[in-house]
């Protein structure tokens, strides 16, 4: 196999075929990938309704602070000595003759259409009602705050299965290119067989490695399609076409000071503005409920009109009233205190334990950042180096200088650094964002810049 073919194989990586002809085919940008996923994926959808049911709760809590305001119409007859003998006087329809002992304790049906306006308004209540809006408010900043944790979590999906997908493209173009150059050495010992330059068993030799070369190609073949099913469930996308990506070309990523990079993530992070968020809902819960403790304050008016007929007129009378209410034996309200305490307590141990897990994350991806930085320039230099030392073997073998174990091994070492070198490329995208995943900045907009 001639230079020439390794320098087309490494222009085609270099242009990102991955197998799949660009003219032929719309490219799939990373972009475009996250943009569907925060669309259409299961996951974004269960965020937002969470954060339009706290809006919700939070317009709810508020309605405590208005009046009640009801209306009733009711119809109703009966000769219960009791209702009647009210009814009647409701209605402002008693007569001297409804004294009678008889009408008294045998009275006629009567019926009443009775029309009543009630209303209440809580006028105090020891500022519950303040503290349980204010928790409400807390509690959707809260939700907000984690559906933005919800959103990097899936572009960090989308854009590991984005790569995956670049990944084992790679690997079936190299594995391609290996079955071909196991083709043409299988040929050429052929030739050398015939002339009688070598054994029989090179022969064999070479067509046991041409054999392995197709197993390999049919495993990358299978690899790409399970790398497919992880884009599509991170996009949300299941009937998503396989089609060209746009590749994620070797980057130099910028370098940041590990504390720099805690410092920023102790303010973007999302999971922990959720959890600090939380952390003050659940305190206001406590206020809330040690509020619930004093006393009520509330005024209550009550309009009705009773007639005999719908159409017709009757009496009508008014009641208007305060009442202030306390709890004497409030057994309930202090389990209701113990239950929102103990979950306080649970948020701030969930809250404490995120602080101290925020340094091992962003260490860990700091120093993950740095190893795949150093390892993608370990991997092309092995690559170039593999290329030269196969020239060099194939020539000496060509020549009778080297056995076929000698080119073989070093076949091996070529695909295996093609291989390494593409891995660490992806490797080395993955490993910052990571990084800025882990200190909560792995927008859209960042993740573009991978490409």
């Amino acid at each position: 196999m001639s230079s020439r073919l390794y320098r087309g194989l490494g222009l085609s990586l270099l242009l990102g075929m991955g197998g799949f002809t660009a003219a032929a085919q719309e490219t799939l940008t990373l972009r475009q990938a996250i943009d569907e996923a925060l669309r259409q994926s299961p996951q974004a959808a269960i965020a937002h309704a969470d954060n339009s049911d706290a809006k919700a709760a939070a317009a709810m809590a508020r309605t405590q602070l208005l009046p009640q305001l009801g209306f009733t119409e009711d119809i109703s007859r009966g000769n219960d000595p009791v209702y009647a003998f009210g009814t009647r006087l409701r209605q402002r329809q008693f007569t001297q003759a409804d004294f009678a002992l008889n009408a008294l304790n045998f009275p006629e049906p009567i019926g009443n259409f009775s029309t009543r306006f009630s209303g209440q308004w809580v006028a105090f209540d020891s500022f519950k009602t303040q503290r349980e809006i204010h928790r409400a408010d807390l509690f959707r900043q809260s939700v907000s705050s984690s559906a933005k944790a919800v959103d990097q979590q899936i572009v960090i999906r989308v854009v590991e299965a984005y790569q995956q997908v670049l990944y084992a493209q790679r690997e079936i173009d190299v594995a391609q290119h290996e079955q071909q150059t196991a083709g043409a050495l299988m040929n050429s010992v052929d030739e050398h067989v015939k002339a009688g330059l070598v054994v029989e068993s090179d022969r064999m030799s070479a067509g046991v490695n041409e054999a392995a070369r197709k197993e390999e190609l049919i495993a990358a073949q299978g690899d790409l399609e399970l790398a497919w099913v992880a884009l599509r469930e991170a996009m949300g996308a299941p009937d998503l076409k396989a089609t060209a990506l746009k590749p994620i070309e070797p980057h130099v990523f910028p370098k940041g000071a590990l504390e720099e990079e805690m410092a920023t993530a102790a303010k973007t992070r999302p999971d922990l503005a959720a959890l600090g968020k939380a952390q003050l809902a659940q305190a206001s819960a406590v206020g809330a409920a040690k509020s619930d403790f004093g006393p009520h304050v509330s005024a209550y008016g009550n309009w009705e009109e009773d007639r005999t007929s719908f159409a017709g007129s009757g009496g009508n009378n008014w009641v208007a009233g305060v009442q202030i209410s306390v709890d004497i034996l409030p057994f309930g309200k202090r389990a209701q205190l113990a239950k929102e305490s103990a979950a306080k307590q649970k948020i701030d141990a969930q809250a404490a334990t995120a602080q101290q897990h925020l340094r091992l994350e962003v260490s860990q991806a700091h120093i993950h950042r740095q190893t795949a930085a150093l390892q993608l320039e370990t991997a092309q230099g092995a690559m170039d180096q593999s290329a030269e030392s196969l020239r060099i073997l194939k020539n000496r073998y060509s020549a009778g200088l080297a056995t076929i174990t000698d080119l073989l091994r070093a076949e091996d070492a070529e695909r295996q650094s093609q291989s390494n070198y593409w891995h660490a490329v992806y490797g080395n995208a993955m490993a910052y964002s990571e990084l800025l995943y882990a200190t909560g900045t792995l927008t859209p907009d960042a993740a573009e810049e991978l490409q």
